[in-house]
């Protein structure tokens, strides 16, 4: 061959091999910027997954928060007539009393319907009456006002009830007022 195609055969091999390592620089860079991409598609991601994890972590609370407050608010309309029916009982109660005085009969016939329909009032609405008498004592249901000996009572039982007591639905009202045997 001759010089000057040599020559040109070389200059056309630097050519190329310019445009090669050109090429081969630009595809670096290019992976390098897709290597960068990659990482911050990743964080992205990550990011992304946080945001879920939270957003599904709110919403539990939400969900058990709403859970409570129905709850709360279940409780509150159960004992929503709960101050009436209180005020109620001492009604009740004194027509109670009224109806051990036994002088006259109309009179006592016309408490006792009262008092029977004071008592399925409150019966209906859930009131019920602790029992007491000989009952063994329960700091949940009764307030003991005396402790007294007794051979007849056992020991932690109660002697007698001086007042009656109530609950309404599962919840005391008002507690009994007793006498408890101590030995």
């Amino acid at each position: 061959m001759t010089d000057e195609k040599i020559s040109e055969t070389e200059v056309d091999e630097k050519d190329l091999q310019e445009q090669y390592d050109e090429l081969l620089e630009e595809v670096t860079l290019k992976n390098e910027e897709i290597e960068k991409l990659k990482e911050d598609l990743e964080k992205q991601e990550a990011e992304t997954q946080e945001y879920i994890s939270l957003s599904q972590r709110l919403q539990a609370d939400f969900e058990n928060f709403k859970k409570i407050t129905d709850k709360q608010n279940k409780e509150i309309i159960k004992f929503a007539n709960q101050n009436i029916i209180k005020e109620f009982l001492d009604c009740y109660e004194d027509f109670g009393r009224a109806l051990e005085v036994e002088n006259d009969e109309n009179l006592r016939e016309g408490i006792e319907l009262t008092y029977n329909k004071f008592k399925d009032i409150l019966a209906k609405e859930g009131v019920e009456e602790i029992h007491a008498k000989g009952e063994k004592f329960d700091l949940n249901k009764h307030e003991a006002l005396m402790v007294q000996a007794s051979d007849d009572v056992e020991n932690g039982y109660v002697i007698e009830e001086l007042m009656k007591g109530y609950m309404y639905k599962d919840k005391v009202l008002k507690y009994s007022k007793v006498i408890v045997c101590k030995k």
